[in-house]
């Protein structure tokens, strides 16, 4: 891994983002307002249906919002071309997208070909991801179908980050992994934004992960932004009874684990 000094990492800043798809009878993402610090690791929760996931492409323009503006380093993302923005902003979500006629090493350097890196550049690039995701240097040559599930999530994300994003986000990237994977991916994940430095917006249905991985929840319902603090706030107490029963969910799988333990000892 390269100690070559890194780019500072990005703050984002989205302002009353309103999103509909069916003509303003209702809203996907409803007056949103987020504001997430250079660095930090932010968890974006909720029921299925609650805008997380359409709120979080509204930052790369996957997703393009009816009302409100989003900004990275206080620049509005509109002000360039959507594919331009979208390779300067790391990208992984469940389905991992690998193309199916590339090898591991041509699909993690896609993005940094199209921005034009010499080839020992690219090379260099991909070397490094490879072993950063826990991979071998064995698998570059492999094609995305001679891997496995966790394999093929390991190398979306070296994708995401082969053209040195100061942004990441995260799509439920581990939903279809199993819990030893998962876990020990979210991990990785953590760990892979504490040494890169950057600013990483995960989405997920898994408040313990959560929890566990972010230095802010944000919990949204039916559209809205109830909450965003930091975790230990959020499960000290929040006025918001959504977000009280949300929350309290990890404190009572933890108490059942232990009372399963206990009972086992005894």
């Amino acid at each position: 891994m390269s100690d070559a000094p890194r780019p500072a990492p990005s703050s984002l800043d989205l302002r009353g983002v309103r999103k509909s798809f069916d003509g303003g009878w209702t809203f996907a993402v409803d007056g949103v307002s987020l504001s997430i610090a250079p660095g930090a690791f932010t968890a974006l929760v909720g029921a299925s249906g609650s805008g997380k996931t359409t709120l979080l492409k509204t930052i790369n323009r996957l997703v393009e919002p009816d009302a409100g503006e989003v900004r990275i380093d206080g620049r509005l993302v509109g002000e360039q071309p959507a594919p331009e923005l979208r390779r300067t902003i790391g990208y992984a979500f469940q389905g991992v997208g690998l193309f199916p006629h590339l090898s591991v090493a041509e699909n993690i350097g896609v993005t940094p070909r199209l921005l034009g890196w010499e080839r020992a550049r690219i090379a260099a690039r991909t070397a490094e991801l490879i072993a950063l995701v826990g991979l071998g240097s064995e698998h570059l040559a492999r094609a995305p179908d001679q891997l496995s599930g966790g394999q093929q999530q390991r190398v979306g994300l070296a994708r995401a980050l082969a053209a040195e994003p100061r942004v990441l986000l995260l799509d439920e990237p581990f939903g279809a992994l199993d819990a030893v994977l998962r876990e020990d991916l979210g991990a990785q994940v953590r760990a892979i934004h504490d040494r890169l430095g950057l600013t990483t917006v995960m989405v997920t249905h898994d408040v313990m992960e959560a929890v566990l991985l972010a230095d802010t929840v944000a919990v949204m319902h039916g559209g809205k932004l109830l909450a965003h603090e930091a975790p230990g706030a959020l499960l000290a107490g929040h006025p918001d009874p959504f977000v009280r029963a949300l929350m309290e969910s990890p404190r009572r799988l933890a108490e059942r684990v232990a009372e399963l333990t206990r009972a086992h000892a005894s």
